[in-house]
């Protein structure tokens, strides 16, 4: 039996609920864990699992259990009862898809050349992402998801960790609520760290659970924010962008940082 047959017949096992229907692609080696009701769900592809489970074993198959029980309690969860406070952007980068996988468009729109906002129901240990459909059912226009987002990602709090290195300051704001990255809409934020830095202010969000803003006050300070922002994005979850950007009266602009450690507009 194949390693993927074997993981096949263990999450069979470990995700067995009456209210869920379990069906297997063989060809393509995927699981599929749907809510029968409302049939919708979520597909796993065996093939890119066996790695992990190989090498972490139980602690694998019981982060992935608890992944899939998530997901699929926000599929459950009907966003026209939840309140506007619980209504939040969420930052990913230019690539990520703007359907939901049924073929739903997602709500969103562009942030940045590097970035782009789409919008959440946070229902807890998770969120989920609004489509066209649920905008509809939540009874409120664009405009109006839009602004109640904004309102709330500026009630999240801002305490950071602080850094200083060669001469430069950098800042951390990593709470892990799914909308760290969120907070460079926090135009207040913002517009204070500028106020407050001695040199130029740069922020990065090379994930979704990390903003780094940094002030720079010499040229070794956009190395060091370049290679940071690297190493993050490599690292995150959730990745964004390792590209940092300069923030100028209310405007972010992407920058290259190259050899002579200098800032370079993408323009």
């Amino acid at each position: 039996m194949s390693t993927s047959l074997k993981l096949k017949k263990v999450l069979e096992d470990r995700l067995k609920r009456p209210e869920w229907d379990l069906s297997y692609d063989r060809e393509n080696e995927q699981l599929r864990i749907e809510h029968k009701d409302i049939r919708k769900g979520i597909t796993l592809s065996l093939s890119g699992l066996t790695v992990e489970w190989d090498k972490k074993k139980d602690a694998f198959l019981d982060e992935l259990v608890y992944h899939v029980e998530e997901a699929l309690k926000a599929i459950e969860e009907t966003p026209a009862n939840k309140a506007e406070n619980q209504i939040f952007p969420v930052i990913r980068s230019t690539s990520f898809p703007k359907e939901s996988p049924e073929g739903d468009a997602l709500i969103n729109e562009e942030h940045t050349a590097e970035t782009t906002v789409f919008y959440a129901v946070d229902l807890g240990n998770t969120y989920r992402l609004i489509n066209e459909t649920m905008l509809e059912e939540m009874n409120i226009t664009r405009e109006k998801l839009k602004e109640v987002a904004r309102f709330n990602v500026r009630s999240l709090d801002t305490s950071m960790k602080k850094d200083e290195v060669a001469g430069n300051t950098f800042y951390f704001i990593n709470h892990n609520d799914g909308y760290d990255a969120s907070r460079i809409l926090n135009a207040s934020l913002l517009d204070r760290m500028e106020q407050e830095a001695s040199g130029t202010l740069a922020v990065a969000i090379p994930h979704q659970d990390v903003l780094i803003l940094a002030d720079i006050r010499n040229n070794q300070g956009y190395d060091i924010l370049a290679q940071m922002a690297m190493q993050f994005f490599m690292n995150g979850r959730v990745p964004v962008t390792a590209l940092p950007f300069l923030y100028e009266k209310g405007e972010l602009e992407p920058i290259f940082i190259l050899a002579k450690n200098k800032p370079v507009d993408e323009t």
